[in-house]
């Protein structure tokens, strides 16, 4: 029983650490990456649908992703998507060719993504600490269902605490390799 909370806890402070993952993605660097455009979702007849399902999405270089679309009669809603979405870029247009050049990072826009980079970490820790929170109280209540003695509790509350502090240290880890890398010029 307590094995399951522990194993249910694991996978879901895991799912925690890979969505930090996907909002750190999101946060653009100095360098491309096609995994910057992957939340962009682009009008294709009447229904939404994200890029990759459009077109394909390459690095040109170190600051230039490309972007080929299947359909040429989409090449201007992919345009338009691009300079609609919060990113800040403003693709070029050669034909049925999109490239999308990364302005460089000022000192100011680089402390507002780690500002960013944080505020979503933070996010991460929270709900580890949410998780932990849940499955201590579902071992509590094994124990007020006397289910398990209160040695197992203490037992289980120690290996679940070893668990969040893992993960955390998971998020800290991640955090920092981010931060490195919205200061890299």
């Amino acid at each position: 029983m307590i094995e399951d909370l522990k194993q249910d806890a694991e996978q879901r402070m895991a799912k925690s650490i890979e969505a930090l993952g996907h909002a750190f993605n999101k946060i653009r660097t100095g360098r491309a990456h096609p995994s910057l455009l992957d939340g962009l979702m682009i009008s294709y007849y009447g229904s939404d649908m994200p890029l990759n399902q459009v077109g394909n999405v390459n690095v040109l270089d170190a600051r230039t992703l490309s972007i080929s679309v299947w359909e040429k009669s989409m090449v201007p809603e992919v345009e338009k998507a691009i300079m609609k979405s919060d990113l800040g870029l403003n693709p070029v247009t050669t034909g049925e060719l999109i490239r999308v050049p990364m302005p460089a990072l000022t000192e100011e826009t680089r402390k507002g993504f780690i500002k960013q980079a944080k505020s979503e970490a933070e996010n991460a820790r929270i709900a580890i600490r949410n998780i932990r929170r849940d499955v201590l109280s579902d071992i509590k209540d094994l124990l007020k269902e006397k289910e398990i003695s209160e040695d197992d509790e203490r037992r289980a509350g120690e290996n679940i605490q070893k668990i969040t502090d893992k993960y955390i240290q998971q998020v800290d880890k991640a955090l920092s390799v981010k931060e490195v890398d919205l200061m890299e010029i």
